[in-house]
């Protein structure tokens, strides 16, 4: 089947997600994927999709000259649509391209992730479609309709992270993809890595502070990483003198975590604190590393704890790791975050920023040992139970795509055996 995959511009996540799948593809069937966004070139590379591949869209952005907004009240916006200008000329445009480019292309099957418009677009003029569900309480009209009208609902995270508040129907009609792989890269040692942080730091107290590890020390940790490569769940971080917390943000949006970051230096005065992504300077002083990296998976592996937000892509980084885990969700629509970080926290897989200041401020004030030395004897073990073995889910799912070359077929023989449902006729 020739798959289109409609990638939303905020963020480079849906792109990173398109990225993901098409990786699952026989490298033979990957050109018969089409990737539709208007995110610009710069803002993502693909790995496995080329150039040929991407439509590139117009904008959706109002103009002055609308004859209506997108969202102009109760009498002029449809409630099946969120965002609907009258007269938007680039939105005219997007729409020709986007349906010419099916045409010619010869679209099989459109994967909408995400726009409700799109959605309805795709239903008026007949083209069969998946919708990609993200996390949070998406029980808008909209939302259900754009859901109503898909042949079936894919969701990118383990069904255990399902918001308590989703509708059974929408949940029966849903192919849980668990977290899509990362493309593997091969995990550094931890010499490797205290050797990559003493580069990145400016700071000789810090430098110096790294260099505190005992040679004893590196041998029994890389001893313990020679099967951690190959099962991320092993927890080698118990001889660890100097601890490391992690904070990990994007671009989407920092400066809640970043205002976090005085607190933390406070509550983990001795601990070598590293910031990865963008930060505010004004609180620069309050970490020993700031840095921009390519590459974040050592830094999950070999931290004694990490703080970060709730987006999709960092979690499923992270969620196989036994490293503990705070999370401080962003304020988005729809509680895509909190949902999320609401999840993870009842099942016992990270801690919000209360607890984790409730349990240091305890843990300092009974004996003065250290929220991470205590973190990794107990909590790291519990989170270790609780990690989900990842699943060929999504493998199976791209499988599916490859086997079939109708849509007709692939639906009535493979979808509604796996979703247990038949559309009455």
């Amino acid at each position: 089947m020739r798959i289109g995959y409609y990638a939303h511009h905020h963020g480079s996540g849906h792109c990173r997600q398109a990225d993901k799948l098409a990786a699952l593809l026989p490298s033979e069937l990957r050109q018969k994927v089409t990737v539709f966004t208007s995110l610009p070139n710069d803002a993502y590379h693909f790995s496995t999709i080329t150039d040929e591949q991407i439509v590139r869209l117009s904008a959706e952005d109002e103009l002055p000259d609308d004859v209506l907004p997108g969202r102009a009240g109760k009498y002029w916006q449809p409630n099946s649509l969120h965002y609907s200008p009258v007269g938007n000329e680039n939105i005219q445009k997007r729409s020709w391209q986007l349906l010419d480019a099916i045409y010619q292309r010869r679209i099989d099957l459109m994967i909408v992730d995400v726009s409700v418009e799109v959605a309805m677009l795709c239903r008026t003029v007949s083209v069969p479609y998946l919708y990609v569900r993200l996390a949070g309480e998406r029980d808008d009209i909209p939302h259900l309709n754009a859901f109503a009208g898909a042949l079936g609902l894919l969701a990118p995270y383990p069904k255990m992270l399902e918001a308590a508040a989703t509708p059974d129907w929408v949940r029966q009609k849903t192919l849980y993809l668990d977290f899509l792989p990362n493309k593997a890269q091969s995990l550094p040692s931890f010499s490797e890595f205290i050797d990559k942080l003493m580069t990145l730091s400016e700071n000789d107290a810090t430098k110096q502070q790294l260099c505190s590890h005992s040679s004893a020390d590196k041998a029994i940790y890389d001893h313990d990483k020679t099967n951690a490569e190959n099962n991320p769940k092993t927890n080698p971080k118990t001889s660890v003198k100097t601890h490391i917390a992690t904070v990990i943000k994007g671009y989407g949006g920092h400066e809640a975590i970043d205002a976090k970051l005085p607190e933390l230096r406070q509550l983990l005065p001795d601990t070598i604190i590293v910031s990865l992504g963008p930060i505010n300077e004004e609180v620069r002083h309050c970490v020993d590393i700031a840095a921009h990296v390519d590459d974040v998976t050592p830094f999950i592996a070999y931290s004694n704890l990490l703080l970060m937000a709730c987006g999709l892509n960092g979690i499923a980084q992270v969620y196989d790791y036994p490293t503990p885990l705070v999370v401080l969700p962003d304020v988005r629509p729809h509680r895509e975050q909190e949902v999320m970080a609401e999840a993870l926290i009842e099942q016992g897989r990270a801690l919000s920023w209360a607890q984790f200041m409730a349990q240091t401020s305890y843990i300092d004030s009974q004996n003065g040992t250290s929220f991470l030395s205590m973190s990794d004897k107990t909590m790291s073990n519990e989170q270790t139970a609780l990690v989900k073995n990842p699943t060929m889910a999504a493998q199976n799912f791209m499988n599916s795509i490859a086997d079939y070359i109708s849509v007709n077929a692939w639906f009535a023989e493979w979808l509604l055996p796996q979703l247990d449902l038949k559309p009455e006729k």
